[in-house]
């Protein structure tokens, strides 16, 4: 069982420069963010996995369809709904991809036997939350909550800024745990200034990306050249 004495730090993280970044532009980047040893154990754990869940949307309404449910479907029923996801990136906010969620709840954490509910009480903890709340400049982040991702050929999720009333979220994270992953597999973290793609970040293994609340960005579709999937462990940094 996964305890958040399983994770560790990079000690040499160089802190002062990501703040410096989040500063100047609201987005920074820690290289090898865990030990070698954490991450290795973090992307098997998300490989061996058989609970993840696909979420796709059709406007405000959300569905989670599991492995088994997506191997029984007839093959109209998925065609129709591949056409109906394609039709709604045409137009709006449209998102397809694989989850696994982490509750939020210190308790609940803590009493899952979930290694990434660990990791996410290992990211609540006193020593990244004061990390964390260094970089961004921000004294009220309480906690990170999380969710794994994966993101497979043709997944991709479109554009929005990931303000939500009520949520308290100062700043969002995606901590890349996807080996040797090339730029033109997709999957890249891009943000958006008006009709211009400002700034991009390639899903590196073991890299934290962080970034403000609100701010414009997507993740471009995955290509069928991906020899795997973009795994990650994502989030928000909020006040409770």
């Amino acid at each position: 069982m996964f305890q958040m004495a399983d994770f560790d730090l990079n000690p040499a993280l160089d802190v002062d420069a990501a703040a410096s970044s989040f500063a100047q532009t609201g987005r920074a980047q820690l290289t090898d963010f865990l030990s070698p040893d954490s991450a290795r154990s973090m992307l098997e754990i998300l490989r061996s996995r058989n609970d993840w869940l696909q979420v796709v949307n059709s406007e405000n309404k959300l569905f989670e369809l599991s492995r088994e449910v997506r191997r029984e479907m007839a093959e109209s029923t998925r065609e129709a709904l591949e056409t109906a996801i394609y039709a709604g990136a045409r137009k709006g906010f449209q998102f397809r991809y694989e989850t696994v969620r982490v509750p939020d709840g210190p308790n609940a954490r803590l009493e899952s036997s979930d290694p990434l509910a660990a990791l996410a009480t290992f990211l609540s903890s006193d020593r990244l939350r004061d990390l964390f709340r260094l970089i961004t400049d921000t004294p009220t982040i309480d906690f990170a909550d999380a969710q794994a991702t994966a993101f497979g050929p043709g997944d991709f999720l479109t554009a929005h800024d990931d303000a939500v009333p009520n949520k308290q979220r100062h700043a969002a994270y995606v901590l890349g745990l996807t080996p040797q992953w090339r730029p033109e597999w997709g999957g890249l973290l891009l943000f958006h200034d008006d009709r211009v793609v400002s700034h991009g970040f390639v899903p590196d293994f073991n890299t934290l990306n962080l970034f403000r609340v609100p701010q414009k960005h997507s993740v471009s579709e995955v290509t069928r050249a991906a020899p795997y999937r973009r795994y990650s462990v994502t989030g928000w940094l909020r006040s409770r």
